[in-house]
C-alpha cells in the first residue's frame, strides 16, 4: 500500500489562524515591523512587483522586524525596477565576496536611522538551494510559487503558500544539512530544531493531497511519497539518508556542478572557510570572508585631541559594522591601542623604561616636564622609538591599502600626518635637535605615504578643555589648548572631513557618526 493512501487528508487552517499564532510568536518576542522595511515591501505592491517572502513564516515577524535577513523572491523579470526600488528606499547593493556568492542571488543593506540599524535584503532571481558555501540546486517552479503566494495579514508581504511551503521545508532540509559543511555542522542541532517546528506549525494549514500535488511538479511518484510521509510526521521524522538521496538525485538535471565539482568547490570553500576563521582571530590579515564593499574598500579614520572618545567611536562602530560588513580596524597611536607584532616589544619595553624617568626632557606631553633637551641617553631610546612607531605604521598603512583594494571597510582611531608635526600622529625625530638629516628623511617618508593615501572620511572628534583635562590629567594644560586648536587646522588633504562635536551625549555623537559613514558608501 502506498504511503499516500495510508496518511488520512488533515483539516485545512485559516489564515486567521495562522496569522494569530505568528502573532502570538511576535508578541512574546516583542518584534515590531521595521518602518524601512515596511515602506519597501509597500512599493512592491505599489509597482505590482511579482515576488514573496521564500523562507519559514514562522521567522517572517523577525525578518520583518530586522532581526534577521529579509529573504525574497522575485520575478527576474523585475530585477531592474526592483534595484530602483532598493535603491530608492535607501538600500545599496553589497556584493558577496568572490567564491561566496551566487549570480542569481543580490545582497542590499540599508541603514534605518531611526533605530541606527542595519538591513539586510537578499534578492533571489533564481530559487537555488544547497549548502550554506555553495548553493548548487535551481528548483524551476519560481513563477508558480510567487503565482500561488498569498499575502500576510499583519503587513503587505507575501509569503509562500502553506503547501508550497511544506514542500520546500522537506527539500531545503534535504539539500543544506551535510556534514561536510561546516557552518551546517556546527549549528546542526539547532537548525534541526528550527526545521522541525517551522514543518511541525506550516502542515497545520495543509492538505497532505495538495501537498503532494505541488511535489508531483518535481518528483516521482515514489519520492513524493516520502516527502509526504516526512512532512506530516509534523517534523517529529526530519528528512533520512534515503529521501535525502532521493531528492537530490531527481533534482540533478537542475545543478549547477556536477557531483564531484561540487564535492571539490565544497571542499575548497569548507577549507578557506576555516582558514579566515583562524586568520581573524589570529592573524587579521586583510582577507575578506564576507562581502565586498561596493565600488572598493573604503578607510574611515577618527582623530581628536587625546581623551575625545575615538576609541569608543570606532568600537561602536566595528560592532554596527561588523554584524554584516567584514571591518577591519587599526590602531595608529603609540598609546594603549593595539601595536603590529613587530612594534609589540618595544612597547613592552618602552612602559618599563617610562615608569622609571620620573623627569621627562623638554618636548614631552604628559608627567612631569624639565625645561632641559634629552640627553645623549635618552636621545638614542628615543630614536629607537620613533624609528619603531614610523615602522609599525608602515606596517599598518600597507596592510590597510591591502584591506581597501580587497574591498574591506577599514576604521582606525588615529592616522599619520605631517601637516603638523606638534599634532597627535606626526613625525618624532623633529623634537631632537641632534637627529641626523638621513634619519629624519627616513621617519618622513613614512609621513608623505599616509598624505598620498589619505582615509576616505575623516571624522574629527571635537571636545573642549574640561573634557581633555578630565580624561588626561597627566597632559600638559597649555600643550591642551593647542592641540584643540591646532585639529581644527589640519585638512588632510583629498580626504572628505566631518567634524562632530564631542561635547554632545553619546547617543547623539555615536548617531552622527553612523550616518556619516554610511553616507560614504
Amino acid at each position: 500500500m502506498s504511503v499516500v493512501n495510508r496518511v488520512a487528508p488533515l483539516p485545512v487552517a485559516s489564515w486567521e489562524d495562522r496569522e494569530r499564532f505568528v502573532a502570538g510568536l511576535s508578541a512574546t518576542a516583542g518584534y515590531s515591523p521595521s518602518s524601512m522595511l515596511l515602506k519597501l515591501i509597500s512599493s512592491f505592491g505599489e509597482k505590482d512587483i511579482k515576488y514573496c517572502y521564500w523562507k519559514s513564516a514562522t521567522r517572517v515577524e523577525r525578518a520583518m522586524a530586522g532581526e534577521s535577513d529579509l529573504d525574497l523572491l522575485v520575478d527576474r523579470g523585475s530585477r531592474d525596477r526592483v534595484t530602483a526600488l532598493l535603491c530608492e528606499h535607501g538600500f545599496k547593493p553589497w556584493p558577496d565576496a568572490v567564491g561566496r556568492g551566487h549570480s542569481v542571488i543580490a545582497s542590499f543593506l540599508g541603514y534605518e536611522e531611526s533605530c541606527q540599524t542595519i538591513r539586510h535584503v537578499h534578492v533571489h532571481f533564481r530559487l537555488v538551494l544547497g549548502h550554506s558555501l555553495l548553493k548548487n540546486f535551481r528548483l524551476p517552479i519560481e513563477s508558480r510559487l510567487i503565482a500561488r503566494s498569498v499575502l500576510y495579514p499583519r503587513f503587505p508581504l507575501r509569503l509562500l503558500d502553506p503547501a508550497d511551503e511544506a514542500l520546500l521545508l522537506v527539500v531545503r532540509y534535504s539539500l543544506e544539512l551535510s556534514r561536510i559543511d561546516p557552518i551546517a555542522l556546527r549549528q546542526r542541532s539547532e537548525l534541526e530544531r528550527k526545521y522541525a517546528e517551522a514543518l511541525a506549525f506550516v502542515m497545520t494549514n495543509v492538505d497532505p493531497n495538495e501537498l503532494s500535488r505541488r511535489a508531483r511538479e518535481l518528483f516521482s511518484a515514489k519520492t513524493t511519497n516520502q516527502i509526504r510521509e516526512t512532512a506530516c510526521s509534523f517534523g517529529a521524522t526530519l528528512p533520512r539518508g534515503a529521501v535525502r538521496a532521493a531528492i537530490a538525485r531527481e533534482l540533478a538535471p537542475y545543478r549547477t556542478y556536477n557531483g564531484l565539482e561540487s564535492s571539490a568547490r565544497i571542499f575548497a570553500r569548507s577549507t578557506l572557510f576555516a582558514a579566515s576563521a583562524v586568520n581573524r582571530r589570529l592573524f587579521r590579515a586583510p582577507r575578506a570572508p564576507r562581502r565586498r564593499c561596493p565600488g572598493g574598500g573604503v578607510l574611515i579614520s577618527f582623530v581628536g585631541v587625546d581623551g575625545s572618545g575615538k576609541s569608543t567611536q570606532l568600537a561602536e562602530v566595528r560592532k554596527w559594522l561588523g554584524a554584516e560588513i567584514d571591518v577591519l580596524t587599526y590602531y595608529f597611536g603609540s598609546g594603549d591601542g593595539e601595536p603590529s607584532l613587530l612594534f609589540r616589544p618595544f612597547k613592552t619595553i618602552s612602559r618599563s623604561i617610562a615608569a622609571r624617568i620620573r623627569v621627562k626632557p623638554k618636548g614631552a606631553s604628559h608627567g612631569k616636564i624639565s625645561d632641559r633637551p634629552p640627553g645623549a641617553i635618552y636621545s638614542l631610546m628615543f630614536v629607537v622609538w620613533a624609528l619603531a612607531v614610523a615602522l609599525d605604521k608602515w606596517i599598518k598603512l600597507v596592510s590597510a591599502q591591502r584591506a581597501i583594494a580587497r574591498g574591506f571597510v577599514v576604521v582606525t582611531d588615529r592616522f599619520p600626518q605631517n601637516e603638523n608635526v606638534q599634532f597627535n600622529d606626526g613625525p618624532l625625530l623633529h623634537r631632537l635637535t641632534l637627529a641626523p638629516a638621513w634619519l629624519l628623511r627616513l621617519e618622513s617618508s613614512v609621513y608623505e605615504i599616509a598624505q598620498r593615501s589619505p582615509p576616505d572620511l575623516v571624522i574629527k572628534l571635537q571636545v573642549g578643555y574640561a573634557t581633555v583635562a578630565n580624561r588626561e590629567p597627566d597632559m600638559q594644560p597649555e600643550l591642551i589648548s593647542q592641540k584643540i586648536e591646532w585639529l581644527k587646522d589640519i585638512k588632510f588633504a583629498d580626504a572628505r572631513v566631518v567634524s562632530i562635536d564631542a561635547k554632545q551625549s553619546l547617543a547623539e555623537v555615536k548617531r552622527q557618526v553612523k550616518r556619516a559613514i554610511w553616507d560614504i558608501f
